[in-house]
């Protein structure tokens, strides 16, 4: 009789063990939530992620979305805001005096300067701004059509890095030619994300995706044990699929996609894209697209790669991946084929 009710209590254990177990992953399961934005770098922003409430998540959004408006203001070289110097007003002031600068914003000039530049063979220049500029109003005018040659083989004399002269110990930028401006678009909205994330990390944010307008940067897995988060890489030429591959990003990885569909006028049946080819002053044509996978802390860098790597011939741009550990490559050509690096992970879209 006392074995029989020994067992009967080891069972009952063993079930209140289990419910209790149920109990505990029912309750600790989160939710997933979706914020969205309109306000940030002239794109389209989402993420989503998990939090146990409402109240959670919007509060971690709060916080990411101070962050990310306050590198929007600082990268934004066509609006002043107050409280702060930014790259409007370097442009406006740089040329006749040296400008004091935040640590945070000479950090970010320095960096790309001093190592972007050199390792994206050039292709990715901040200093560019007096060509960007040409094709930017090009782009926004109410006709749209390709700015004079001439204007632009002047502009293109005025893009040197060594113009750009940076005290390290005032933190000042200073213009060594007038007729010089900065331009970050190429770089700043993906070292924005990354920085962005690695302080909502801090925070204790652990299961989210952010899109800002196309950067994909991935914090954490998604939660209840649903694995790791999933993108695609979208289709340049238009149609079905709207992805043509999916892969996974594990937690830090970034993403990170330029082409010619993104932002672009026509012109005479001729599309004439944002991306420019600064060995000519033109957009650049060797490919439709170029996707980067950055590894963990790397999205910065994988932004100037994806630019600096449709800009330049692929020979070339292996040349330059292979001096990027860690980071890979898929391009996308007009005729609908693609070439990868070794360690692309990337596969066909279902």
């Amino acid at each position: 009789m006392k074995s029989k009710v020994t067992r009967l209590g080891a069972g009952l254990a063993a079930l209140l063990a289990l419910a209790g177990i149920v109990a505990y992953s029912l309750l600790s399961r989160r939710t997933l939530y979706t914020t969205t934005w309109f306000d940030l770098f002239d794109t389209v922003s989402m993420v989503k992620g998990y939090a146990r409430n409402q109240a959670e998540w919007d509060e971690q959004m709060e916080a990411l979305h101070a962050d990310l408006l306050r590198y929007h203001q600082l990268f934004d070289i066509y609006n002043h805001y107050d409280g702060m110097v930014n790259l409007c007003d370097v442009n406006t002031q740089a040329a006749a005096a040296p400008v004091a600068v935040d640590p945070e914003l000479y950090d970010f000039l320095d960096w790309c300067a001093h190592t972007i530049y050199p390792e994206t063979n050039g292709a990715t220049n901040i200093a560019a701004g007096s060509v960007l500029s040409l094709w930017h109003d090009a782009r926004e005018s109410d006709s749209p059509a390709p700015p004079d040659d001439a204007r632009i083989q002047e502009a293109l004399t005025h893009i040197s890095m060594d113009d750009l002269q940076l005290d390290a110990q005032a933190h000042t930028v200073f213009f060594a030619d007038a007729a010089m401006s900065l331009d970050v678009g190429a770089v700043g909205k993906g070292y924005a994300v990354e920085k962005a994330a690695e302080a909502a990390e801090a925070r204790g944010l652990d299961s989210a995706l952010l899109n800002i307008g196309g950067n994909l940067r991935a914090i954490g897995q998604k939660d209840n044990g649903e694995g790791a988060w999933t993108v695609g890489v979208e289709n340049p030429w238009g149609g079905d699929p709207t992805y043509i591959q999916t892969l996974t990003l594990r937690p830090g990885y970034s993403l990170i996609v330029s082409g010619d569909y993104q932002r672009y006028f026509e012109y005479e049946g001729v599309r004439y894209s944002h991306l420019i080819d600064l060995t000519t002053g033109y957009p650049a044509r060797y490919c439709s697209s170029v996707a980067v996978l950055a590894p963990a802390g790397g999205g910065g860098t994988g932004d100037a790669l994806s630019t600096a790597l449709f800009c330049l011939p692929e020979e070339t741009g292996r040349t330059v991946l292979a001096n990027a550990p860690g980071y890979e490559a898929l391009w996308m050509y007009p005729d609908g084929s693609t070439a990868q690096s070794d360690g692309w992970t990337g596969v066909a879209a279902q």
